[in-house]
């Protein structure tokens, strides 16, 4: 039985949730999904060890947003329909770039004469919550791994590089370390840490085990449940004693790669690399242009708020929605910021979405990168004179568009923003993105997933499997409702013998064909779950329950979807709908 089709279920109430990513057999430091903070685990096993990271991470005058929506025409008429081939392949009609050069796109701009018509799968935009665009002021947007999608190949191969060497040179690692490979392949988010036992965890959403790992190694079910009354050791510390300090428990490993992985920020090992050649680490994508377009055509308010700060910010924006050289380089101008109207960098997210955190807020010239504190300091009374009212928070003056650091007081001042519910925000941190902005401020959500591009392609073209797994279950809870009726029949004491030989003759047979079902179920499960991942199967199933991960994207993100530049596929002005939602009950009276 693989991970994928283990029924056992351990409770493991009040566990921390994390975006964890992992590698059997190689060391690993995934650098997905996260635009705040780093969050980093250690686990050591057999000369191999596991990472996970969140990493870290306008016009020339502000503009103020009196257009009105009922301004904005546009003459194509939006509608949509599923186009998707029996066999799941995808055509993509090649667009042109902003910068004249072809690039294959599924699907084609909304405005764009043969835009509105047909969206493929993988590129829908899906619906928890109604979001509709005519009530949004302003749509703002993450930038590291929404915006700008970093490539696993080789930005995470260059986080591990300097991670490994942080943890041997400056954390006291032992140097075998630094002789392990990397596969960033063997990754999945949403999985859970258990600190204090090092096993990695796949949760259901009501917090059960279905799937646990120790180091590297699958717990059975037996091991499960006695692995939560019991302490564990690291394989690696059991056997290489001296090796790694005893006062180095699980906690401990967590916090030192962690630390690591932040020392190479600040130290410029990962960012000084990307700036240098970002081609090598970012993916290019030539939606991003015309959707921003469309958005600000549109009358909304378009911002950017984002951990990085301005120097970085600059390198990867430019690369995104700059001009290029010949060779691919991008140039360093200031063409980018048209398509903003404020620009928030070094926003420390998530501390940033609370409006009584008192952090300054910066203007930031562009030409040199100094910061201009906007409130020009806090005027103090004389000696003997009456006290002085301190100022409000103050806007600077209107040509500037950059700033650092502050909060969302500030930006809703620069937007103009008067209820949150007008704020619609693109992220792809499930914690430092969207859960504080839609919990404390009630923003408008939308998660960027780009692992769900593939896994709702894969669920198309395995819909008949899919349909056969649930006849399979089906068939055995019906064997096993015959089998329970006839040991509760057997137990009748006037029942003659002749007719007792038949039926414990019939039971027989009916537990001998609902082990070969179980069996084929089981199989069946483990090879359609593998078609996801070899480990974790799918993103957001563990067994027939939603994940863990699943659950917190229904409860958090209004909109998800799987890159940022499917916006430009949807009319601006689109009423966002969720799908009915059934209750057991009603699955075989109202599901259509």
């Amino acid at each position: 039985m693989t991970p994928a089709s283990s029924s056992a279920s351990t409770a493991l109430p009040g566990c921390k949730r994390t975006s964890l990513r992992i590698n059997p057999k190689t060391l690993r430091i995934p650098v997905s999904g996260s635009s705040c903070h780093i969050n980093l685990l250690l686990s050591i096993s057999n000369s191999k060890c596991l990472f996970k990271t969140n990493n870290l991470g306008l016009c020339s005058s502000r503009r103020f947003f009196t257009t009105k929506r009922s301004q904005v025409r546009f003459h194509s008429t939006a509608s949509y329909k599923m186009d998707i081939p029996s066999d799941g392949a995808i055509s993509e009609p090649q667009l042109q770039s902003p910068n004249g050069s072809e690039k294959s796109q599924g699907s084609c701009l909304w405005a764009s004469p043969n835009g509105g018509q047909k969206i493929e799968i993988g590129k829908h935009i899906f619906c928890n919550r109604a979001v509709n665009m005519k009530n949004i002021v302003a749509v703002g947007f993450d930038m590291d791994y929404t915006l700008a999608q970093y490539k696993p190949e080789t930005f995470e191969s260059l986080a591990y590089n300097g991670t490994v060497k942080k943890l041997v040179t400056n954390l006291g690692y032992p140097n075998e370390l630094l002789d392990w490979s990397f596969d960033w392949t063997y990754m999945v988010r949403g999985l859970v840490l258990d600190k204090k036992r090092g096993n990695i965890l796949k949760m259901d959403r009501h917090k059960y085990v279905k799937v646990a790992y120790h180091g590297f190694r699958l717990l059975s079910k037996d091991e499960k449940v006695a692995t939560y009354g019991n302490t564990l050791l690291v394989d690696f510390k059991d056997n290489n004693p001296g090796k790694i300090s005893e006062e180095k428990d699980y906690f401990r490993m967590y916090r030192d790669v962690r630390a690591a992985v932040d020392l190479c920020h600040r130290d410029g090992t990962l960012k000084q690399m990307v700036a240098n050649d970002p081609k090598r680490y970012i993916n290019e994508d030539n939606s991003i242009v015309p959707m921003l377009q469309m958005l600000r055509s549109s009358g909304f308010a378009v911002f950017l708020v984002t951990n990085s700060l301005w120097d970085y910010t600059n390198v990867v924006m430019n690369f995104l929605c700059g001009p290029q050289k010949v060779n691919g380089s991008s140039l360093l101008t200031l063409d980018w910021l048209q398509h903003f109207d404020v620009v928030i960098t070094g926003s420390a997210k998530p501390k940033f979405f609370h409006d009584e955190n008192r952090a300054n807020l910066f203007a930031v010239d562009t030409d040199s990168g100094m910061l201009i504190n906007t409130d020009n300091g806090s005027p103090m009374a004389q000696v003997g004179a009456s006290s002085v009212e301190v100022p409000d928070q103050q806007i600077p003056d209107k040509g500037y568009k950059v700033f650092q650091g502050g909060n969302v007081g500030h930006l809703h001042k620069l937007l103009s923003v008067e209820s949150s519910s007008q704020v619609l925000y693109v992220g792809d941190h499930i914690y430092g993105d969207i859960l504080r902005s839609k919990k404390v401020l009630g923003w408008r959500t939308m998660l960027v997933v780009p692992e769900l591009e593939k896994e709702v392609k894969l669920l198309w073209s395995l819909r008949d499997t899919r349909k056969h797994l649930i006849l399979l279950r089906s068939e055995r809870d019906q064997i096993e409702d015959q089998i329970h009726h006839l040991k509760w029949s057997l137990q009748c004491e006037c029942m003659e013998a002749n007719e007792m030989e038949k039926m414990s003759s019939k039971l027989e047979l009916l537990e001998a064909q609902c082990e070969r079902v179980r069996v084929t179920h089981q199989e069946a499960q483990k090879v359609f779950h593998e078609k996801f991942h070899i480990v974790w199967g799918q993103l957001m199933k563990t067994g027939y329950q939603n994940s863990r991960f699943a659950h917190q994207v229904e409860r958090f993100a209004c909109l998800y979807t799987s890159q940022v530049g499917n916006l430009a596929l949807y009319s601006p002005s689109k009423y966002y709908r969720p799908s009915e939602d059934f209750m057991p009950h009603e699955f075989d009276l109202l599901s259509l």
